[in-house]
């Protein structure tokens, strides 16, 4: 199966082809740059979901070219490849970890990636200031780098967490929906 080829294809770029850093020193990175833009936004957690969506947009946008440099991977022939190239290869590539692909919509348009670990919120509290529990998405930076990412191979895509075990919840789960192939694009005036 395609799903068992990217699984082996993920775990040996991973042992091959990978420059590692130490994961604690990129969790607590992390967790200090979500910190100083609550501090920055005043705990407006709606503001700091966006900007770190942004980010992610913009490191997406380029670790998609490192991607196929490191993987080898061809272009993805539908839909539900790029959702298993995404959880077996890119994941596991950079991070070291393979979320579940599940919960397909009938139109073969939306899934979830399901999260058993989460490199970025390890030692990860949110504020207890009675707001950060329900508005603040800890790891959203996953959700623009999908976005960024998508987008370079001409994919438009909506991607936005249902759920986060940060937040109390079971599960920690990013819904990815495809919103339309984008058909390559000359800049204005160009022939």
């Amino acid at each position: 199966m395609a799903s068992n080829k990217a699984a082996r294809d993920g775990e040996k770029i991973w042992k091959t082809n990978i420059d590692k850093v130490n994961a604690e020193l990129v969790t607590l990175t992390y967790g200090t740059m979500v910190a100083q833009l609550c501090s920055d936004f005043n705990n407006k957690y709606s503001e700091v979901n966006k900007q770190l969506d942004k980010m992610g947009y913009n490191i997406g946008m380029r670790l998609i070219e490192d991607f196929f440099a490191k993987s080898g991977a061809q272009r993805c022939s539908n839909f539900r490849e790029t959702a298993e190239t995404i959880s077996k290869i890119g994941f596991k590539m950079f991070l070291n970890i393979t979320p579940t692909v599940a919960n397909w919509s009938a139109d073969n348009k939306s899934f979830s990636l399901i999260f058993d670990e989460n490199p970025l919120a390890d030692f990860v509290e949110l504020p207890n200031d009675g707001h950060a529990q329900d508005e603040l998405w800890f790891s959203n930076i996953f959700c623009g780098i999908l976005r960024g990412a998508l987008e370079m191979v001409q994919m438009q895509v909506e991607a936005h967490y249902i759920s986060d075990i940060l937040r109390g919840n079971d599960t920690t789960e990013l819904r990815v929906t495809l919103l339309r192939y984008m058909e390559d694009e000359m800049p204005p005036d160009d022939e």
